[in-house]
């Protein structure tokens, strides 16, 4: 009779039992929250190598499409940030010239390769604009990066076969790397004067959100694509 008094004593009742699920529960759920705490989301870049196009010529860098795609990125991909390594002036030279040491310096995702306008207007040989392009290219892919690359149209200041030339070196070498290609940058804007500068060349502040609206759906097929790691 003691025996069976002891073992139903010493058996939890049904209350009991109840909160001992519960604290289990809580304890497992407190667990998952502090895993989750110490495994922060992953941070990740895209590095912008571009002309005075991308780096807000004349307007405050807040105001530029690479700024607003920092922002909308970190707003819709946490833990996405944008470097913006764009220079007024740049050639495809001077891009492929400091390639390297931008990818060592910033580890990005996805690189942008915004160049090209300045060799076209300046008459460059197109040779070696696809020459520094491609090292460009291959040096991103190299570092594990997805690449995409920008064009430009010129006008046909330097003959039909030059412009032609120029416009299909962009996708000439997007197919030949297996780059995505955004072929023209301003495209949304070319035809429409008051969204320029008075020099006719660069966009003005309140074109840039279209700019960026331009550009944002191929970011954003990349950034996708590299943080499912496809």
């Amino acid at each position: 009779m003691s025996l069976i008094l002891q073992t139903r004593a010493a058996s939890p009742s049904r209350s009991e039992r109840g909160v001992i699920t519960f604290v289990v529960m809580l304890l497992a759920l407190l667990l998952s929250a502090a895993s989750m705490a110490e495994s922060p989301v992953p941070k990740r870049t895209v590095l912008v190598v571009g002309d005075s196009l991308s780096a807000a010529y004349n307007l405050s860098k807040e105001q530029g499409w690479v700024h607003l795609l920092g922002e909308k990125l970190a707003q819709e991909h946490p833990g996405w940030s944008v470097v913006n390594a764009s220079i007024s002036g740049e050639t495809t030279a001077g891009g492929a010239a400091r390639i390297e040491a931008d990818l060592k310096a910033h580890e990005p995702s996805v690189v942008i390769i915004e160049l090209g306008a300045n060799d076209g207007l300046r008459g460059l040989d197109l040779g070696q604009a696809r020459a520094n392009l491609t090292r460009m290219i291959s040096a991103s892919q190299a570092a594990g990066a997805k690449v995409l690359l920008i064009g430009m149209h010129i006008p046909p200041n330097y003959g039909p076969d030059y412009t032609q030339a120029f416009h299909g070196m962009f996708a000439e070498l997007a197919e030949t790397h297996g780059t995505a290609l955004l072929p023209f940058l301003l495209e949304p804007i070319a035809t429409d004067r008051e969204a320029f500068l008075p020099d006719n060349l660069h966009p003005t502040a309140e074109a840039q959100p279209r700019l960026l609206a331009h550009v944002w759906p191929q970011v954003e097929a990349l950034v996708k694509s590299s943080a499912e790691g496809t």
